[in-house]
């Protein structure tokens, strides 16, 4: 047969249809569109509650190990430890007995001290109790999932602590999930008072491969030593004030900058959190108008 006559065609068989470049682009830009649109108009956010719906109960069923064996761990506790546990729990229910009495009297001198200059009262956070599922598989975030969502009343931006102080704020809210953004997170910024001092500043999450926090724009002369226990200020709108935050363990000051460089680490569990506590910000909690004292709205309407 002539070399000519031969079909130099690919078989049907490996036809690909659409190359292999054009899928790439297309399907890039299709991708790049999508992230541009979801940016900023959030186009994509029902279909992300739609897909939290259907991943959870294989979520769910993905921690039934995990919940099981915990269960057979708590079992199978020994009594001594039971023991120490409740020895430690009376040693400090003795302890806090001692400072709730001092802080009713306390409580009870503001109130009369606010009274007395027609200040407001100081308002009221709500809480609510939640679990902790999972930490963020991604190793470059700070993240857990927490079990309460939109449909448990869970608001976008709450703060976040267990029994040690604060642990982070809600970022995301899903419908029977949320996610919360650690205080050591490099994104998460949180405004602090040393309580030694009164001074304020504005902790930042490190970036380093240790979950600490970052205490900058603090001049090298600044009064502040380790150890240290910085508090929220309450200044932002979105956390309580008074709530401990972190405490100093590392202050270098050099000569060629005129900022020192203040590493804190997290009071609370920050790894290995199981229960929290999801606080109502503070913005939600701010009374209106009308519950300003009548000497407060006298002033502000002589001011007018």
């Amino acid at each position: 047969m002539p070399l000519g006559s031969l079909d130099r065609t690919p078989p049907p068989f490996f036809k690909q249809g659409t190359s292999a470049l054009t899928k790439l682009v297309l399907f890039s830009s299709l991708s790049c569109g999508l992230m541009f649109a979801d940016l900023h108009y959030n186009i994509v956010q029902p279909a992300r509650w739609a897909l939290s719906l259907v991943v959870y109960p294989v979520q769910w069923l993905a921690l039934r190990p995990q919940a099981l064996w915990d269960q057979v761990d708590n079992v199978f506790e020994s009594k001594q430890e039971a023991l120490n546990a409740v020895e430690q729990a009376k040693a400090a229910l003795l302890a806090q007995s001692v400072r709730a009495s001092q802080v009713e009297q306390l409580t009870l001198e503001n109130n009369h001290l606010r009274q007395l200059l027609a200040l407001r009262e100081r308002f009221s956070t709500k809480a609510m109790a939640a679990e902790v599922l999972y930490e963020a598989a991604d190793p470059f975030v700070r993240k857990m999932i927490l079990n309460k969502g939109a449909t448990h009343g869970v608001q976008s931006s709450s703060p976040v602590m267990d029994d040690q102080g604060i642990l982070g704020q809600v970022t995301r809210v899903h419908p029977l999930v949320s996610e919360i953004t650690l205080v050591t997170d490099r994104e998460h910024s949180i405004p602090v008072l040393n309580t030694r001092t009164g001074a304020r500043g504005v902790a930042f999450g490190e970036s380093g491969g240790a979950p600490l926090l970052e205490l900058r724009y603090m001049a090298t002369n600044a009064d502040i030593e380790e150890g240290d226990v910085l508090t929220t200020s309450g200044v932002d709108g979105v956390y309580p004030p008074g709530i401990p935050v972190a405490k100093v363990v590392k202050i270098e000051r050099r000569a060629d900058t005129v900022f020192a460089r203040i590493l804190c680490e997290s009071l609370a569990r920050v790894q290995g959190a199981r229960h929290v506590m999801v606080l109502e910000p503070v913005q939600f909690a701010l009374p209106g108008l009308g519950d300003v004292p009548h000497a407060q709205q006298a002033v502000t309407q002589g001011a007018k």
